[in-house]
C-alpha cells in the first residue's frame, strides 16, 4: 500500500460554495479524508482546471508532449477530439492519439471523430463510417460523439449522420456541436437531434438561441478564435450552462497558459469564484461522465494549489494523487514517439498555381476571401484583380493576395483563388494543418513565392514554411503532417521563429498559421478555399472563380 500523503490550505469546496482550512489525505491516487482544521497555509486548494474541447494536434505536439506543459498550468484533463488525425490517418490515428495519451499522468478523454471527412466538398485520406464510430463509441477511453460539424446533414437528416448520431445515444454518450451562426428555430432543430454543446458562437445572441435551444455553450479562447470577450457575460446570467475551451491551441500560446487564463480573466472580470470553477472544473465531469475528482473524499485526488484566489497562480498539480508539477516544473518524463503519416505527392511547378484568363482583359471581377484577425469565420467580398500576359495577378497595393490549396492524397489539379488581410508585401506561407482534411494550404504573393513555400512542405511530408522571398524557413510535421517529435519549448521556439517570419513580411494577422490553417475549412461561413475549388459555405456550393467572359475559351 503506498503511503498516506497529505496536503494542506485554503480548501475551495465548488460543491458547498464555501472556502475553509483542511488537511486532505490522499491515499492508492484517492481522496481519503477531507479534515476541517483550526488554520492552514494561505495556499489555496481546487480542482484541477479540464478544457472541454480540444484538438490536441493543434498544439502541434504529440499527447505526451501536451501534458507535460498543460499541468503547469492546473490542467488535469482534456476533452480531446482527434479528428484532425483521423481525416489524415483515419482509426489508426485515433488509436495512435489514445495510446500515446496513455503514457502520461495527465487525463485525456477522447471522442468519436464525427465529420471524417468533414464535408464531400474536399479531399480527405480516411473515411471515418457509422460502423467505425459504433466501434470507436464501445471503447472507454472514447466518452463522446465529437463536434457534428456537418449542420446541414443533420438539418436535413442525412442518413449517414442519423446513424452516428443513434450510435452515440445507443451508446449512452452524448454527442457535442459545432453550429456556426445557427439561429432560434433552426438552432433549435439542430439541437432537438441531441447535440447538447456548441463551441462555435460568436455573439452573445448567437449564444442565447442556443442555450434556449438546451444546450451547453463552450466559451472558447485558443489562438485564433478568441470569444470570451463577447461571451463572458453567460458566466453571470447562466453560471450552470457554460464551459471553458481553447480548441486549437498554438505551441507558443500554450507555454504561456491554458485553462487558467480563462479562469483569471473571469476572475479580474468580477465573475462568482465558484461560477468560474463550475465552468471550469465541475460541469465537464458531469457532462462527459469522466473520470476526474472534484475534491471529495472517494474522488480520485486531481486537484492544483494556487497561491491566490485573483490570479490563480498556480504552484502545484496533483493527477492520482501524484505530484505532476511543482512550481513552474513538469516532474513526469518525456515520451518517446514515433510518427505516423500519410503523404503521396511531389514537387509542383510554378505553372500549377497560375490562372490563365483572356488576354483580351485588363482586369477581372472575383470573389475574395476576406480573413478575419480572431475569427474563424471569413467574410466574401467581390474585387478585381489585375491581368498580366495572360495571367490573372496578386494586387500586393490593396492586400488581395493569392489562395491555394493544394491535395496531399494524390496528384491532382491544384484549386486557385483569392484572399484579403493577409497583408504580405513579399513572399509566401505554406501549411499542412489545414482544417479539416490537411491539404497544403498556401498564401503567396507571386505563383513562384507559392511554390517554393509549398514545394518546403511537400519534401518534408508536412509542416509550416515561410519563403521570404530569398530563402526557406520550414518547421517539418512528421506526425500526420500535423504534429512535432519535438517537446513543447522546441516546437514553440520554432513556431515562434516561422510566426516572426511571417510577420516580417508585412502579415498583420496575431496568429497568421492559425488564421491561415482554417481557410481550407468548409463547414465555416461564409468563403472558404478546399482542394476541389472555391466553396460558398452559407449556399453550401462551389462558386467559380473567373467570371465566364474570363475564361480561356
Amino acid at each position: 500500500m503506498n503511503a498516506e500523503k497529505h496536503i494542506s490550505g485554503q480548501l475551495v469546496d465548488v460543491h458547498q460554495r464555501r472556502i475553509y482550512p483542511a488537511r486532505i489525505s490522499i491515499a492508492e491516487g484517492r481522496i481519503h479524508r477531507i479534515q476541517p482544521v483550526d488554520s492552514a497555509h494561505s495556499q489555496f486548494i481546487m480542482p484541477g482546471f479540464i478544457d472541454a474541447h480540444i484538438h490536441i494536434e493543434s498544439s502541434m505536439l504529440v499527447p505526451s508532449a501536451f501534458a507535460r506543459m498543460a499541468v503547469l498550468h492546473g490542467t488535469v484533463a482534456t476533452v480531446s477530439d482527434p479528428h484532425e488525425i483521423a481525416n489524415v490517418c483515419g482509426c489508426a490515428g485515433v488509436d495512435y492519439m489514445i495510446e500515446n495519451a496513455a503514457k502520461v499522468p495527465l487525463k485525456f478523454f477522447f471522442g468519436a471523430p464525427s465529420c471524417v471527412p468533414a464535408t464531400p466538398f474536399e479531399t480527405a485520406g480516411a473515411v471515418i463510417s457509422p460502423d467505425d464510430i459504433t466501434m470507436l463509441l464501445q471503447r472507454p477511453e472514447i466518452k463522446y460523439l465529437a463536434e457534428m460539424m456537418n449542420f446541414p446533414g443533420v438539418l436535413m437528416r442525412d442518413e449517414q449522420v442519423m446513424q452516428k448520431l443513434q450510435a452515440a445515444r445507443s451508446a449512452g454518450k452524448p454527442v457535442d456541436g459545432h453550429a456556426p451562426g445557427l439561429r432560434g428555430a433552426v438552432a433549435a432543430r439542430y439541437a432537438a437531434e441531441g447535440i447538447s454543446t456548441d463551441h462555435e458562437c460568436f455573439t452573445l445572441e448567437e449564444a442565447l438561441d442556443k442555450l434556449a435551444a438546451g444546450m451547453i455553450v463552450i466559451i472558447r479562447e485558443g489562438s485564433a478564435a478568441k470569444n470570451f470577450d463577447a461571451l463572458q457575460g453567460l458566466l453571470k446570467s447562466h453560471p450552470g450552462k457554460v464551459m471553458f475551451c481553447s480548441d486549437d491551441k498554438h505551441p507558443d500560446d500554450l507555454i504561456k497558459g491554458h485553462i487558467n487564463k480563462m479562469v483569471q480573466r473571469a476572475l479580474h472580470a468580477g465573475y462568482n469564484l465558484f461560477d468560474v470553477l463550475h465552468a471550469a472544473c465541475e460541469l465537464p465531469v458531469r457532462h462527459y461522465g469522466l473520470e476526474v475528482g472534484l475534491l471529495r473524499e472517494g474522488d480520485s485526488a486531481d486537484c492544483i494549489v494556487v497561491d491566490n484566489l485573483q490570479d490563480i497562480n498556480v504552484l502545484q498539480t496533483y493527477i492520482n494523487g501524484q505530484l505532476v508539477a511543482d512550481k513552474g516544473h513538469c516532474l513526469f518524463e518525456a515520451v518517446p514517439a514515433v510518427a505516423i503519416n500519410q503523404f503521396a505527392i511531389g514537387p509542383k511547378d510554378v505553372s500549377a498555381f497560375q490562372l490563365k484568363v483572356n488576354r483580351d482583359m485588363e482586369q477581372v471581377s472575383c470573389p475574395v476571401i476576406e480573413a478575419l484577425d480572431g475569427q474563424l469565420i471569413t467574410r466574401c467580398i467581390t474585387d478585381t484583380l489585375p491581368v498580366k500576359e495572360g495571367l490573372l495577378r496578386t494586387d500586393v497595393e490593396r492586400d488581395l493576395l493569392k489562395i491555394v490549396v493544394v491535395n496531399r492524397y494524390q496528384e491532382a489539379e491544384v484549386a486557385v483563388g483569392f484572399i484579403k488581410n493577409f497583408g504580405l508585401k513579399r513572399g509566401a506561407l505554406a501549411s499542412s494543418v489545414a482544417h479539416d482534411s490537411h491539404n497544403i494550404v498556401c498564401v503567396g504573393v507571386t505563383d513562384e513565392a507559392i511554390a517554393a513555400a509549398v514545394n518546403a512542405i511537400v519534401e518534408s511530408k508536412g509542416g509550416i514554411s515561410v519563403f521570404d522571398g530569398v530563402r526557406i524557413h520550414r518547421m517539418a510535421l512528421p506526425v500526420a503532417g500535423l504534429m512535432s517529435l519535438e517537446d513543447a519549448s522546441a516546437t514553440a521556439s520554432a513556431y515562434e521563429s516561422l510566426d516572426a517570419a511571417a510577420k516580417s513580411l508585412g502579415c498583420r494577422l496575431h496568429a497568421p498559421f492559425m488564421t491561415l490553417s482554417f481557410m481550407a475549412l468548409p463547414v465555416i461561413p461564409s468563403l472558404k478555399m478546399t482542394d476541389k475549388g472555391l466553396f460558398d459555405v452559407d449556399a453550401f456550393a462551389f462558386r467559380d472563380v473567373l467570371p465566364p467572359t474570363a475564361r480561356l475559351s
